[in-house]
Formats: C-alpha cells, structure tokens, sequence
C-alpha cells in the first residue's frame, strides 16, 4: 500500500529524493496498513540534527482502545547523519523545503520518500500542465493512427 502526495509534484519542483525511516509508537503502523494516513500538509523540518516530519496524519486505529496514540504528533525520520547536514544546509542556504512525496512499505518496514523541492510560481504550475496536455494530446494522435 502507498499513501501518495500528488500536490507536492504539482506545488513543488523536485530535486533529490531520499529514503528515510520512520520511527512510530503503538498502533500507528496497523493504521498505516488500513490507509488512514494523510501526507498533504506535511513538511520535514531538522532541528539539533535530527529529522523530524510535521503535521503527517495517521488515523486512529479502532481496535487499539488505550492504545491509541496521537493523530497529528511529530515524528522522528531516520537517516545518516551526513545526508541530514547536507540536507540542513540545502534548506538554510539556498532556500529548499523537504516534502514527504510518499509512504510505502519496504521490507514490512514504513518508509517515507522525503523530496528536496523549491516552490513552484502560478505561470511554472500553467506551464507544467499545458506541458502535460500537449503530451496528451500527442499521445492521442499516434495511438489513432495505429
């Protein structure tokens, strides 16, 4: 199961992309195999070199009773540490945000695919999808000839 964030390729240009863990508590992974997790809002953000991801919401999971643990919490990504500085610097220097693109299993491990990404202006967004519309259309075409 994927949990994807088709806003973020809309929003944003990308980069790099990077592998990274994700440390969660209790039933948080039960609900990630349900699909009840939600990356739209969310953004990474390092603080004392260390990578923490932002307003990811996880669903609560109905069995868990007790158990159950906070929806919106921030939670910590894991990653080398020199991918993390090199990512600090990115972000401090030349003005990068780093986006979750996506949340998948690997392993029966949860990974998040976190994008270094520079925000995209109105006329870049109109640009990609008269982009994206003329593909289509060219593709059209040759698929009616044959």
């Amino acid at each position: 199961m994927e949990i994807l964030n088709r806003k973020a390729r809309h929003d944003y240009f990308i980069t790099e992309e990077y592998e990274c863990g994700i440390v969660l508590k209790g039933t948080e992974i039960k609900s990630i195999r349900n699909g009840s997790c939600n990356i739209g809002d969310s953004y990474g953000h390092i603080r004392k070199n260390e990578l923490y991801i932002l307003n990811m919401f996880i669903g609560v999971y109905k069995e868990g009773n007790i158990f159950n643990h906070e929806e919106t919490r921030t939670r910590k990504l894991l990653m080398h540490k020199k991918e993390i500085l090199k990512l600090a610097n990115k972000v401090k220097l030349e003005g990068y945000t780093l986006i979750p693109l996506k949340v998948y299993f690997k392993n029966n491990k949860a990974k998040v695919l976190l994008g270094l990404c520079k925000g995209k202006k109105d006329y870049d967004k109109r640009e990609t999808v008269k982009e994206r519309d003329i593909k289509r259309e060219l593709a059209k075409r040759t698929f009616a000839k044959y």
